[in-house]
C-alpha cells in the first residue's frame, strides 16, 4: 500500500506531467525492476518530465513529500543495473524525452545535447549534415544516451575514448531543484561555455559524474575532426603468456603517443562469445567451456589466446611512421599484426577468397566480428555486442536485443591495474581462475585508456531461466571482488549491485557524506547510487541482492 507521502506526490506529478507520462502500471514497472541479475527493488511510479523545469518540479515536489528519485537517461545499463535503483521504493525519474541536441559547432568541433540523445542519434545528425566530424561510440548500443554514459566515465575507441575527459559546460539540476552550470557556462552570454572546461575557481564537474549530487540536464561534447589517414591495426597473439610482453610494448607506442587512442584487448573467451552463442552441441553441453575446447576453437576460427584491436589516425604519414613502429614493437612476438582500411576492408568483403590467397589473411570468418569493431574506431555505434549477452541463452540473438525481458544472465565487474604486463596478467589471471571455477566463461576485455592505466572489464554472462544461476553468478561476482580488493585492484565504476554496502569510514567518504547533506538534506536523490550517506544505509539496506563486506570507497 503507498504511502501517504507517495499519494501526494503522485497526485502532483500527474498534475505537472499529465497521466500518460507518470506510469504506474504493473506491466511498466515490473519490467523497470528487471536487470540481467536478481533484484528485489520495487519502483512505485515512472516519471517521464519533457524539460528542465519539469526536472526541477519533479525534485521540488520529492522534497515536499520525502519520495525519493532515481534518474535514468535510457536506462540501458544492462550488466550493471539497468533502470533498477540501488534503493528500495525510489520512482524513476526517466530523462529519455529531454532529447534535443541544443547547440552544434562544425569549426570547434563540439554538440551540446540533453541526455535523451542517444549515440544513434548523433551519429545520424552529424550523417545529415555530411559532417566532418566523428563522435566516440562505445560497444553498448547506439541506443544508450550519451550523457548517461559520460557520467559513468565509460570509454570507446578513438583518440576522444575517454568520455568524461572530453565534455564541459555541464547544466545541473541539484537535488533540490536548483540549477546550476560549471565551467565558463556559469557566466551569462559567455562565448567559450561549450569549448573551456575549467572556468574560474574550483571545478565542479567531477562532483556530478558517478555520483547522486546532482543530475545533468545538458553537456557539451567534443568531437574529433576526421583525420586524413586512418587504419585499424589487429594482433592475434598466439600465447596467454604473451599477455605481459603485449601489454609492455603497447604501452610504450602509448605513452609516446606513437598511438592515440584506445586499445581494447580480448581474450580468447571474449571473441567466441562476439561470433557466436554457446557451443552446446560441441562440447555435449557440459560447461564451462574448457581451455582445451577453446584452444580447437581458435585454430578454427583463427583468433588468439588475446586479440588486440586499435586505430591509427593523422596524417598519411603519421600513420604510416605508426604503422612500422608498431611492426617493430611486436615483431618479437608469437602471433599475426594485420592493418585494416576502408579500402581494404570492402575489397575483403568483395574477394575473400583472392584477399587470403594474397594476404594469407582468411577474412571470411572474422568479418562479422572485424567490421562492427573497425566502425567503432570511426564513431560508428553499432548493436553486435549485444549479442554476447545472449551467449548462453538456447533462443537465437533476436532484432530487436533487450538481455532485460529476455533474462539475459550478465554481470559486468570493472577493476583496472597499471599498465604493467606483469599486473594486468595477474588480474587476467585472478579473473579467469575465479570465473572458471564457478562454471563460467571469463570473458575478459582490457582497454588500455591511458598510457599509465587499464580498464579490465570482465562478464559473467548466465542464462536466468536456469535455476540457481542467478545465485551461482552473484557468488562468483563476490568471490572475484574480494580477490581483487585484496590484491589492489580496484573498479573504475560499479554496478548497483556493489553500491548499497557496508563501508569503512575514512576522510573521503566523510567528506561525501558532508556535501550530500548540504546539497540533498531531505535525501531524496537517488539514496543508495555512490552513496555514503545514513539514508542510503537505511533505505537501502537489505534491498539489493549485493556482495557484502567489501570496504571500497
Amino acid at each position: 500500500m503507498a504511502s501517504e507521502g507517495l499519494t501526494f506526490a503522485l497526485r502532483d506529478w500527474e498534475q505537472l506531467l499529465g497521466a500518460e507520462f507518470v506510469q504506474v502500471g504493473s506491466s511498466a514497472l515490473q519490467a523497470a525492476e528487471t536487470a540481467t541479475f536478481a533484484t528485489s527493488q520495487r519502483i512505485p511510479a515512472i516519471l517521464r518530465p519533457a524539460s528542465r523545469e519539469q526536472v526541477q518540479e519533479c525534485l521540488r515536489i520529492a522534497n515536499r513529500f520525502g519520495t525519493p528519485l532515481y534518474p535514468v537517461s535510457s536506462g540501458k545499463n544492462w550488466g550493471y543495473g539497468s533502470r533498477v535503483p540501488p534503493s528500495d521504493g525510489c520512482a524513476i525519474l526517466d530523462l529519455s524525452r529531454l532529447d534535443r541536441i541544443v547547440d552544434f559547432s562544425e569549426e570547434l568541433g563540439y554538440v551540446t545535447v540533453e541526455p535523451g540523445v542517444t549515440q544513434a542519434r548523433l551519429h545520424q545528425f552529424l550523417q545529415e549534415r555530411r559532417s566532418g566530424l566523428w563522435m566516440d561510440a562505445t560497444g553498448s548500443s547506439p541506443d544508450c544516451s550519451l550523457i548517461g554514459n559520460a557520467m559513468e566515465r565509460g570509454f570507446g575507441h578513438t583518440p576522444y575514448g575517454d568520455h568524461f575527459a572530453h565534455v564541459c559546460g555541464l547544466e545541473v539540476v541539484l537535488p533540490t531543484g536548483e540549477v546550476i552550470e560549471t565551467g565558463s557556462a556559469r557566466f551569462a552570454d559567455s562565448l567559450t561555455a561549450a569549448v573551456s572546461r575549467w572556468g574560474v575557481g574550483p571545478s565542479l564537474d567531477g562532483l556530478f559524474s558517478q555520483s547522486n549530487l546532482g543530475l545533468v540536464t545538458r553537456m557539451s561534447i567534443w568531437l574529433m575532426p576526421e583525420p586524413e589517414a586512418f587504419e585499424a591495426f589487429f594482433f592475434r597473439c598466439d600465447l596467454n603468456e604473451g599477455l605481459p610482453a603485449l601489454i609492455d610494448a603497447l604501452r610504450k607506442l602509448r605513452i609516446h603517443e606513437v598511438l592515440r587512442s584506445s586499445i581494447h584487448i580480448g581474450n580468447d573467451y571474449k571473441v567466441l562469445g562476439g561470433l557466436q552463442q554457446y557451443p552446446w552441441a560441441a562440447v555435449e553441453e557440459r560447461v564451462p567451456l574448457s581451455p582445451e575446447h577453446m584452444a580447437t576453437f581458435r585454430k578454427d576460427l583463427s583468433f588468439g589466446s588475446w586479440n588486440a584491436s586499435g586505430g591509427l589516425y593523422g596524417t598519411r604519414g603519421q600513420v604510416s611512421e605508426a604503422k612500422r613502429l608498431l611492426k617493430k614493437a611486436l615483431a618479437g612476438q608469437r602471433g599475426k599484426l594485420k592493418f585494416l582500411s576502408s579500402r581494404t576492408l570492402r575489397m575483403a568483403k568483395r574477394f575473400a577468397e583472392p584477399f587470403r590467397l594474397f594476404t594469407g589473411w582468411d577474412i571470411r570468418r572474422t568479418v562479422e566480428l572485424v567490421e562492427p569493431v573497425f566502425g567503432l574506431m570511426r564513431g560508428v555505434p553499432t548493436r553486435h555486442s549485444l549479442a554476447s549477452a545472449y551467449w548462453r541463452k538456447r533462443i537465437p540473438v533476436p532484432e530487436d536485443p533487450d538481455p532485460d525481458r529476455d533474462r539475459c544472465g550478465l554481470l559486468w565487474y570493472a577493476p583496472i591495474a597499471p599498465a604493467e604486463g606483469v599486473q594486468v596478467a595477474r588480474l587476467a589471471q585472478i579473473a579467469t581462475e575465479t570465473l572458471l571455477g564457478f562454471k563460467f566463461e571469463p570473458m575478459i576485455s582490457i582497454t588500455m585508456l591511458t598510457p599509465r592505466t587499464v580498464s579490465c572489464v570482465v562478464a559473467i554472462t548466465y542464462d536466468r531461466e536456469i535455476m540457481g544461476q542467478d545465485e551461482q553468478a552473484m557468488a562468483c561476482y563476490e568471490e572475484f571482488v574480494s580477490r581483487c580488493n585484496r590484491e589492489g585492484y580496484y573498479p573504475y565504476r560499479l554496478g548497483i549491485q556493489s553500491m548499497v554496502r557496508e563501508k569503512q569510514p575514512d576522510a573521503y567518504s566523510e567528506l561525501i557524506k558532508k556535501l550530500k547533506r548540504t546539497l540533498d538534506p531531505s535525501g531524496v536523490l537517488a539514496p543508495g547510487r555512490y552513496d555514503e550517506s545514513e539514508r542510503a544505509q537505511s533505505v537501502g539496506a537489505g534491498s539489493t541482492q549485493a556482495p557484502q563486506g567489501c570496504s571500497w570507497k
